[in-house]
């Protein structure tokens, strides 16, 4: 997988993330259903993540980014899932056996392209220390990755087995940080400095033959962008306005992972459907899904009744979600994945990396001009 070439080599500043906005601060609202209380994948009940920003000296801008599904023993507790590939120019340790069972079993780490293995090896010795699993003697560790090798000494392999463990058992709900943080630290996203972000929708939806709960479902989503194309933020042509898009400076190539949380009571069929769906979020916001761009969802379900207890066996019932009901998911999924994208771009900061190439911030202020020229 490679990395966005377009690394301006000239000295910049930015304010600090906590001062920059999310897509909502300056009027983006994708979509029509509202967001949760935290707009965050944590919104999905059950839902934490953890993140280790690597920041040493003037070279290294990288770092992990870990999703649980569930605080308990997510070996024991598997959770229904599904991949989809949009474009399979990258790393995703750990599909092939999430295709075949349709469940993952361990939490989802993020990081850098070449730092996949030893994730995965992190990730099976978090899971082997795990109260419960004396006797395990396979796992499979779901890793993923985009290329930071323009602003981080990717080839230092500087992300550690600590960094990993760290970002998965420090994981907590609430609030999560966005831009250039965690597995994002080093990445750039149309030009620009793109990282982590994150965003949720709030649906209404009944299963067969029962009504939706009071609150109805919850669907998020966070990225880690490292892609290009033409950045269209709410239709508008904001890449193109201002002189940095696909074809102009800008090559496209890098990666996006978009993970698709739900507590809607989905299998893995259902799921591999939701997140086909994310990739229209992608699509929004400008991206044509370039020949170097690997392009990755991950779907998971938190439903406690859709769980897979290891080493069950027998006939086993579960109540799903019909599939007549699943296009208000379908919608929110394309509404979250857009902004998140626009949150990771927003959030982001101006950084200076390797052998001091830097880039820029999205320039917020030029945004919300273009913004107002187009009646937004």
């Amino acid at each position: 997988m490679r990395f966005l070439p377009l690394l301006m080599m000239v000295a910049a500043s930015a304010s600090p993330a906590e001062e920059r906005p999310r897509a909502r601060d300056i009027g983006l609202a994708p979509g029509i259903f509202a967001p949760g209380p935290l707009n965050a994948i944590t919104d999905v009940e059950g839902v934490r993540v953890g993140q280790v920003t690597i920041i040493e000296g003037d070279n290294v801008r990288t770092g992990v980014t870990a999703i649980l599904p569930h605080p308990g023993n997510i070996f024991q507790e598997k959770v229904p899932a599904a991949v989809h590939v949009g474009n399979g120019f990258g790393k995703l340790a750990g599909s092939t056996q999430v295709e075949e069972l349709g469940v993952m079993e361990t939490p989802i780490v993020l990081t850098n392209t070449l730092s996949v293995w030893r994730a995965a090896e992190a990730v099976v010795e978090y899971t082997l220390a795990l109260e419960g699993n004396q006797k395990v003697m396979s796992v499979n560790p779901l890793v993923a990755e985009t290329n930071d090798g323009g602003l981080n000494d990717i080839r230092g392999m500087h992300v550690e087995k600590r960094h990993v463990l760290e970002a998965i058992r420090g994981a907590r709900g609430g609030a999560v940080e966005e831009g250039a943080v965690g597995a994002g630290t080093g990445t750039a996203a149309f030009g620009f400095k793109g990282g982590i972000g994150t965003a949720s929708r709030l649906v209404r939806a009944a299963a067969a033959g029962a009504p939706a709960p009071p609150a109805g479902y919850t669907v998020g989503v966070l990225v880690q962008t490292n892609f290009g194309g033409v950045l269209t933020m709410d239709g508008v042509p904001v890449g193109r306005e201002l002189g940095r898009y696909l074809f102009k400076g800008e090559t496209g190539d890098g990666s996006i992972i978009m993970v698709v949380a739900t507590d809607a009571p989905l299998d893995a069929r259902q799921l591999k459907r939701l997140a086909r769906r994310a990739m229209l979020g992608l699509a929004r916001t400008g991206s044509p899904s370039t020949h170097g761009s690997g392009d990755y969802v991950i779907a998971f379900s938190t439903a406690p009744p859709l769980r897979y207890r290891f080493g069950s066996a027998g006939v086993q019932s579960r109540a799903l979600l019909a599939d007549d009901s699943l296009t208000p998911l379908f919608q929110a999924a394309v509404e979250a994945t857009e902004e998140a994208i626009y949150n990771s771009l927003l959030k982001a900061t101006t950084t200076r990396g390797f052998r001091g190439a830097v880039v820029e911030a999205l320039p917020v202020d030029r945004v919300k001009q273009i913004m107002r020229k187009y009646g937004r």
